[in-house]
C-alpha cells in the first residue's frame, strides 16, 4: 500500500495496511499457523461467557497408507475460537501437516469476519487437513449467522459482481 499511496492515483493517496487478523506461520516441523486472537486474548476482550472454541486432533490423511497404528502417526490440531451469538471466528490456530497452506485461505475468512456457520456452509473438500475447520463441532448447531455481504447460508448463490460494462 505505500507504493500505492505514494506513486498511485489520487485515490490510493491515503492507502494503508490493516495489521489486523494477519495469518502468521513457522516453518518448523511440524508447521505451526495462526491468524487472530489466542483463547487467553479472545477471554480478556470479548469475556469468558462469549467465547466458543472448537478443537479437533486429528492424523493427517498422508499418512493413511503408512504401516503403524494410529497412535504412532504424526497428529494435527486445529483450534477455531468463536466469539458472540453469531460465532464470528476471531482466530484460528494449526500445528501440523499442512498448517501453512490452509492458514492462507481461512486467513482471508477471519478478516472478512466469517462466522462458524459459514464455515459449516462450505462444503468440505476430501480428503484434505482443512476439511476438519468447516466440519467442527455437531455440524448444524452454530447459529445461522453469516458475516458475508452475501449469506452463503442455506443454499443461497454466491454474490455476482458489479461490472463496469455488463455483457
Amino acid at each position: 500500500r505505500l507504493s500505492d499511496r505514494l506513486f498511485g492515483p489520487p485515490q490510493y493517496k491515503h492507502a494503508k495496511v490493516s495489521y489486523d487478523n494477519v495469518p502468521t506461520v513457522v516453518f518448523s516441523h511440524p508447521t505451526i499457523g495462526t491468524v487472530g486472537l489466542t483463547e487467553p486474548q479472545a477471554v480478556a476482550k470479548y469475556g469468558e461467557e462469549n467465547i466458543k472454541v472448537y478443537k479437533s486432533t486429528f492424523a493427517n490423511l498422508y499418512y493413511g497408507i503408512f504401516d503403524v497404528t494410529q497412535d504412532e502417526k504424526p497428529k494435527t490440531a486445529y483450534k477455531l475460537i468463536c466469539v458472540g451469538e453469531e460465532e464470528q471466528v476471531v482466530g484460528i490456530h494449526s500445528i501440523g501437516m499442512g498448517s501453512d497452506e490452509v492458514m492462507q485461505g481461512f486467513g482471508v475468512a477471519v478478516k472478512m469476519g466469517a462466522t462458524k456457520a459459514d464455515f459449516d456452509s462450505c462444503v468440505a473438500i476430501h480428503p484434505t487437513a482443512a476439511e476438519e475447520l468447516v466440519t467442527m463441532g455437531t455440524w448444524g448447531t452454530s447459529p445461522a449467522f453469516s458475516g458475508a455481504k452475501t449469506s452463503p447460508l442455506n443454499g443461497a448463490p454466491a454474490p455476482e459482481p458489479t461490472l463496469k460494462n455488463p455483457m
